[in-house]
């Protein structure tokens, strides 16, 4: 009989301990995690009986609570675009740290290139006409592929 109560003690305190973590995104999800690291705009974590290394982008997660602890650290601030002239606030992200956010669609057009311009100062053109479509989208993130004098961008929200 001590061995069934030992056992079963065990089990739960197992089980009590196994989230050290929880992840406020900000769309109001939260998720039970173990969390690993912050580290290049992802945070690595690790589900429940998985030792898998799990990544999202930190644009995603508001907040990150130690359970034990309490304690809460602060990720990441939520943009809200309401409409075009809020292309300021529009990020650009590479496509490897849009992990956990939703894509809304995409769009392709040229691009910039005006005679006598750097190339630089094209670039800082076409990312700005990228950014206002996306804001006029309602998107905060877009993500952008350049091919062949063409772009391809996609957005994304949380």
């Amino acid at each position: 009989m001590k061995i069934l109560y030992f056992t079963l003690a065990l089990l739960f305190a197992n089980v009590a301990i196994s989230q050290t973590h929880q992840i406020t995104k900000h769309n109001g999800e939260q998720l039970d995690v173990n969390f690993i690291k912050n580290e290049n705009g992802l945070i690595y974590y690790s589900l429940n009986g998985s030792s898998e290394e799990v990544k999202i982008s930190k644009h995603a997660v508001s907040s990150i609570t130690n359970k034990q602890t309490k304690q809460t650290q602060k990720i990441s601030d939520k943009i809200v675009v309401d409409s075009k002239d809020d292309y300021k606030m529009v990020t650009v992200l590479p496509q490897e740290k849009t992990i956990g956010l939703k894509q809304t669609g995409t769009f392709t057009g040229v691009l910039t290139r005006t005679k006598g311009e750097p190339p630089i100062a094209n670039q800082k053109q076409t990312a700005m006409r990228i950014k206002s479509k996306s804001a006029s989208n309602g998107s905060p993130f877009v993500s952008i592929a350049e091919k062949d004098g063409k772009y391809e961008a996609t957005t994304y929200v949380y």
